[in-house]
């Protein structure tokens, strides 16, 4: 056919749709080329003969996805946009106007980043606004959230170790259904198997995670909210 497009034209095509979602498989790259399941993989391996990054990533939930050092195209805000984000920021962590936090520091590199017609209003509400901050908050360990994160995105049973208000400390295998972020603070909910049964743990006591390696199936329908 004259008008079909030819293997470099498919491979960027390719990579477009990869740089649109976290991960596809390869019978969506697939359909989404108008191409077989194979004719995909081949699409795949010249853009890695070209040394752009694509990973693999095995079992039920894998696909292609492209790895770090790909450069995408730069985000662009409103003005609006970038007032909403401070706001938000601010408002969920008042810490952030101190510029040695650790959502501070990024924020401020965000503000930094934007151009000056957009960032200026950013930064000086982020200077002249004042956020009281909250006696009772607690806000979890980045590492130990992004373990959780990695767990119930990809239906892994883990290891953590919690500790509850009373001070009382356990380790147990849990199932990690999803995470819920309700009134400022993060709650783990799971199944555990050292209660055979639901719990919800808040996020910011458990001190470790660790994957199994064994994998489970949350239960149909399931909402967390």
């Amino acid at each position: 056919m004259p008008n079909d497009p030819g293997p470099t034209a498919r491979a960027l095509r390719a990579l477009e749709i990869l740089r649109t979602r976290p991960i596809t498989t390869a019978d969506e790259l697939a359909v989404r080329l108008g191409v077989t399941e194979r004719a995909a993989r081949r699409y795949v391996g010249i853009l890695k003969e070209a040394g752009i990054p694509v990973e693999s990533a095995r079992g039920p939930h894998g696909g292609y996805r492209l790895g770090r050092g790909t450069r995408l195209p730069p985000v662009h805000f409103t003005q609006a946009e970038a007032l909403g984000l401070v706001m938000a920021a601010l408002g969920g962590r008042p810490a952030v106007a101190d510029a040695d936090d650790l959502v501070g520091t990024a924020l401020g590199k965000v503000v930094k980043a934007l151009p000056e017609s957009v960032g200026r209003q950013a930064a000086l509400l982020r200077e002249y606004a004042a956020a009281a901050p909250d006696p009772l908050a607690a806000h979890p360990d980045p590492a130990v959230t992004s373990s959780l994160v990695e767990a119930v995105a990809h239906r892994r049973r883990v290891r953590l170790a919690y500790r509850s208000e009373a001070g009382n400390a356990w380790e147990e295998e849990a199932d990690p259904w999803s995470l819920v972020v309700r009134h400022g603070r993060w709650y783990l909910l799971c199944h555990s198997h050292r209660a055979d049964a639901v719990r919800t743990y808040r996020v910011d006591r458990i001190g470790e995670v660790h994957s199994t390696g064994r994998g489970f199936d949350a239960p149909v329908d399931f909402d967390p909210v």
